[in-house]
């Protein structure tokens, strides 16, 4: 039975209740007849709500608009969405953005593989090239420095507004490496060939961005050429070999087992590169990937002492769970590597017969400081005749006693022999045994096409200097391909050159998705064969904190944490297993920044996307949002219509493919969709009915503008200015705005702006406005404060109100209208109409003047549009009136949802002993080596110093950190069918009346409670966030738990032909590398 990782629905209450038992009585407790009078307060809504209604109806034209439409009625032809339809043309059509970029990384193979044959290795090559780093730096004197030289670069919008090179790619070279290493400068001249396919393949194909080469000798060829720049460090912090689709590439499915000797002689330093080791082991395992971590002395210990006896799965999340316990090994005790060994592969060959893991190559990576003996019983009793797992030790420190013994494991298993002696040198050595494990790919000669998850490479967006953009980086997945050498005298060397790649925006994945056809609250989405998510409405890669970053894993959030409503896991179950289907179910979306909650039914359809690991599926919601109706309008007053100043059309909709060709590149939709209809051949590629449909909403909404126009120029309408902004929006992404107060006045000035993105339509949703006040019963207005992601009180209230076709649920809702007012105006209105009552002499007994009692205005979510006290404004109201949100809980005027967030980031206290994120303090190392013999000084990898130092630094001074968590939060929702109700608290003793009566045709209710009762004692009603805490018995079946996977077609484990003799030699620190070092760290030592 599989045990889900989310924690159970089913929450007991029961003590919340009994305490609060005591601040409440029934309504109609004996002798507390309501002092509030019902009829009074009835009175002030219906006051309140005419005239506000009146208002917005006016303003917004909503009236018109209705009419406009109904007139049309009789002409149009509704029509039901057939969602397996919509997700099969989904899925083609991302296919087909999938195919063209495989066929260009294809090409750029076949022209890497053939340079590379054509090409003999010289050693004293001498090559000039572009270098990323260097291209346009001069010296003191003016002058190009070497590896620079001028590369004329141009700005591109197409490349994120960059300026960029069309015509040449540029060369990057690890920090840490030789510009001018024989090897690099052979494999950058031989790499120059691909720059004309580079060029021909964005001619091809124009929707490209980057293509690159990474190369197995470090260096990064990519296209278009581009600056890089150092971080604050000097360093560039990318490794193309250490990227997740040079990895995926370059190897097969793998289950991994990692053996750490922690015996007394492994203390210190050595312990230190032990850790940096097994991290940069862990850091080439991808999701496709299964491992464990095993340390050993005298006793065998698992690193995570709940994973006895498995292998879990390589996603970042498990990853940097073993990363934070790597602190926690301590040296003590003798090393008995024979039982460790005997550990690693009792547990990989039961993982290989239950099927639970990789089911394809298999792996030991030894980690230690020397082996007395060969331990060839061990290998012949496990490993032998057939070999299947590779051993690949890592012998640390200088000493070479015991080398022969490590090599001799490597050579008789298939594995590589490494010496790592100091931090320096793990990168370099820890990715060798990639290039053995693709041996069995390279002599088959398969080029396997590899799809990564969505991710955001941030290291790569720094050396971009794009982390500025206000957007932030926008996720990709990458295609990539492994390139090899086909020369006949390394054949059975299996030989990689390197892996070729592609990006693909997840947003040019989202033009394909037709959003006029999903309705207002539907989406489409896609996951990998992990059930990752590629794209989804409700995956938040990123977070707010200064600036937009990166959230830690963002690329590994499951289907099921996002669709949490689905226990069984059905949906998710049947995509990854690539079936073609219909699911539904109940489900709650959140809205507002979460702050709200929409409850609905959704139909799901899904397939696969051929060609890909990746499987597609769409959700309609029932109701308006499975019909579409179609109009028509002639093209001439359609154009005419639709070119008028006030209408905009969705940005990141897709009525016409501008990226196809170079010349569309300059155009404005609302031109393409001229072009497209007037021109016999434009060569573009349009959604025509989309456009048809769009043409017939300018049309219909047309009067509007003179509609808003003559109550602009009206010096008797809106004299005080209280309405800023009219607006509209229509099924088919077109909005018209109109201005009653110059730009400069407006109050909030983000509202339909690219800043204020949940209030326009976006490619996965349609603005919130619009989906309020699709909920809302026709006819009626749906009000609101806007929340900003600051905090800040916009000091505007929204009303917005939904256009039907027809008058029965299964009407299409074809547009929304809406105007946006001064808060001060709206509050102004509430107040002016609280003050009314019946008497005859106009001398009124009660009003919100009063001190005896508190009036507020609520909306149906719960939160404050008017108080006494401004600064209540937009909270939620049971923060401020505790005991009487209790109470409209309990009597269901308002009822409470639960939900959860799978994605959440809780803080953490980050205190000075938290050395797992910091191997190394640099200054503390140096006094410490400076008892040490002077050899010593040259261990330690200097960028590493300075990055880790920084971190240090960072993390005091914040002292607290954001790690990823799960929580559970409330939203409330009022019961639609209590129109007034009123009620009576007692607290201590003290009774205390309250009335809650509803605004006449919005989601409002005013609610007006006595101030004779101090009822601060009763708890408040919060919605902040509890963070879920999982026992450590749970902690543990959450990592064991597998969810369904569906496995990578191809494995390639080993090979007949193989040359396993190539196992390996001692490494030491270069040359090159010591000269640049030993300056360094003199001045280090002399501070």
């Amino acid at each position: 039975m599989q045990q889900d990782r989310r924690i159970p629905r089913k929450h007991a209450h029961c003590l919340l209740l009994c305490v609060m038992s005591a601040f409440w009585t029934a309504p109609g407790v004996r002798g507390s007849q309501p002092e509030i009078p019902l009829s009074v307060v009835k009175l002030w809504a219906s006051a309140f709500g005419g005239e506000i209604k009146s208002i917005a109806s006016k303003y917004s034209g909503s009236q018109l608009l209705q009419k406009k439409y109904k007139e049309h009625e009789k002409s149009v032809r509704i029509e039901e969405i057939d969602g397996a339809k919509v997700v099969k043309n989904v899925a083609q059509n991302m296919e087909e953005i999938f195919r063209k970029k495989a066929e260009a990384t294809r090409r750029l193979v076949e022209a890497a593989e053939e340079a590379h044959l054509q090409h003999e290795e010289n050693p004293d090559l001498q090559y000039e090239y572009f270098n990323a780093v260097l291209i346009n730096e001069v010296d003191e004197d003016g002058n190009s420095v070497e590896l620079g030289g001028e590369f004329l670069l141009e700005p591109n919008d197409h490349f994120s507004n960059l300026s960029v090179n069309l015509s040449l790619s540029v060369v990057q070279v690890p920090t840490n490496m030789y510009n001018k290493d024989p090897d690099i400068v052979n494999g950058v001249y031989w790499s120059e060939a691909l720059n004309k396919v580079f060029v021909d393949n964005f001619r091809r194909d124009p929707t490209l961005i980057w293509q690159y080469f990474g190369s197995a000798k470090g260096f990064f060829r990519q296209y278009p050429g581009v600056k890089w720049h150092p971080d604050e460090h000097g360093v560039i912090a990318f490794d193309c070999r250490n990227r997740k689709w040079y990895i995926q590439a370059a190897t097969s499915p793998k289950d991994v087992v990692i053996l750490v000797d922690v015996s007394g002689s492994m203390k210190g330093l050595r312990l230190t590169i032990a850790r940096q080791t097994v991290a940069s082991i862990l850091d080439t395992l991808g999701d496709d990937d299964f491992f464990n971590i095993i340390a050993y002395n005298q006793e065998i210990r698992y690193v995570e002492s709940c994973l006895n006896g498995t292998l879990v799965q390589a996603d970042s999340t498990n990853k940097d769970h073993f990363k934070e316990h790597l602190d926690k090994l301590f040296a003590k005790g003798i090393g008995l590597l024979g039982n460790a060994l005997s550990e690693a592969f009792t547990i990989l060959n039961e993982i290989n017969q239950t099927g639970r893991g990789s089911s394809c190559s298999q792996a030991i990576m030894l980690i230690t400081d020397g082996a007395t003996e060969m331990y060839d019983d061990v290998f012949a009793k496990y490993n032998w005749p057939e070999r299947k797992v590779r051993i690949f030790p890592y012998l640390i420190g200088r000493e070479s006693a015991f080398a022969d013994n490590l090599k001799w494991m490597a050579c008789a298993n298939k594995g590589y022999f490494s010496q790592i002696s100091t931090l320096a040198d793990v990168q370099e050595n820890v990715m060798r045994y990639l290039h053995v494990m693709s041996r069995p790919k390279v002599i088959d000669h398969e080029h396997d096409t590899v799809w990564t998850e969505a991710y955001v490479d941030s290291a790569l967006a720094q050396a971009h200097k794009q982390l500025g953009e206000t957007k932030g980086p926008n996720p990709i997945t990458t295609v990539a391909m492994p390139v090899f050498s086909t020369k006949n005298e390394t054949k059975n060397q299996g030989i990689l050159l390197g892996v070729v790649g592609t990006d693909i925006p997840i947003q040019e994945l989202m033009k394909t998705i037709p959003k006029h056809k999903l309705g207002i609250h539907g989406y489409a989405f896609a996951i990998t064969n992990n059930g990752y998510i590629l794209t989804h409405p409700d995956l938040r890669p990123l977070y707010q904190e200064g600036q937009k970053r990166k959230k830690p894993s963002y690329s590994s959030v499951d289907l099921s944490e996002v669709e949490w409503e689905d226990t069984e896991d059905v949906l998710r179950t049947a995509m990854v297993n690539r079936r073609t289907g219909t699911f539904s179910m109940e489900v709650k979306r959140t809205v507002d920044k979460g702050k709200r909650v929409l409850t609905m039914h959704n139909d799901y359809y899904y397939t696969d996307i051929k060609g890909t690991p990746f499987s597609v599926g769409v959700a309609l919601s029932r109701g308006h949002g499975k019909y579409f109706f179609k109009g028509n309008v002639s093209l001439e007053s359609g154009l005419h219509d639709l070119e008028q100043p006030d209408v905009a059309l969705a940005d990141e909709w897709t009525y016409c493919n501008t990226d196809e060709h170079h010349d569309h590149r300059h155009l404005t939709q609302v031109q393409a969709i001229k072009l497209y209809m007037t021109s016999r051949k434009p060569h573009l590629k349009c959604d025509r009915e989309l456009i048809q449909q769009v043409l017939f909403d300018a049309v219909v909404t047309a009067p509007l503008e003179a509609y808003w126009t003559g109550l602009a120029l009206n010096k008797s309408e809106n004299s005080d200015k209280g309405v800023e902004i009219a607006f509209l929006g229509t099924r088919t992404g077109l909005s018209r705005t109109n201005l009653f107060v110059v730009p400069e006045q407006l109050t909030n000035q983000d509202f339909l702006t690219a800043e204020d993105r949940e209030g326009v339509f976006n490619a996965d949703h349609f603005p919130l406005w619009y989906k309020r006040a699709a909920e809302q019963v026709p006819g009626t207005f749906v009000y609101s404060i806007p929340f900003s992601s600051a905090g800040e009180n916009k000091s505007v209230v929204l009303a917005s109100t939904a256009i039907q076709l027809l008058d029965d649920r299964k009407s299409p809702i074809v547009a929304a209208v809406g105007i946006q007012m001064k808060l001060e105006f709206f509050q102004r209105k509430f107040w002016t109409a609280s003050r009314q009552c019946n008497a005859l002499d106009g001398k009124c007994t009660i009003s919100c003047d009063n001190e005896d009692i508190k009036c507020y205005l609520i909306d149906n979510n719960g939160f404050i549009l008017v108080s006494e006290d401004t600064s209540q404004t937009n909270l939620f109201f049971g923060a401020v009136e505790g005991a009487v949100m209790n109470k409209l809980l309990l009597m269901g005027s308002f009822k409470k949802i639960n939900l959860y967030d799978y994605q959440a980031l809780c803080k953490e206290y980050a205190g000075s002993s938290d050395s797992a994120r910091t191997l190394l303090d640099p200054f503390t190392t140096v006094k410490w080596l400076l008892t040490e013999l002077v050899i010593f000084l040259l261990e330690f990898n200097l960028y590493s110093w300075w990055n880790w130092d920084s971190t240090v630094k960072a993390q005091r001074a914040q002292r607290t950190m954001m790690v990823p968590c799960d929580t559970e939060y409330p939203a409330f929702v009022s019961e639609r069918t209590i129109k007034e109700t009123t009620g009576n608290i007692d607290c201590n003793g003290c009774i205390r009346t309250f009335v809650i009566q509803q605004i006449p045709s919005s989601n409002l209710f005013m609610v007006v409670v006595e101030n004779k009762c101090d009822c601060g004692s009763a708890p408040p009603v919060t919605m902040q966030p509890i963070e879920i805490i999982y026992n450590e018995s749970l902690k543990c079946d959450r990592l064991k738990f597998q969810k369904d996977r569906r496995r990578p077609k191809s494995c390639h484990p080993f090979h007949p032909e193989e040359n396993a003799m190539e196992c390996g030699s001692a490494n030491s620190l270069s040359f090159p590398m010591v000269a640049i070092l030993f300056p360094v760290l003199s001045f280090l030592v002399s501070r």
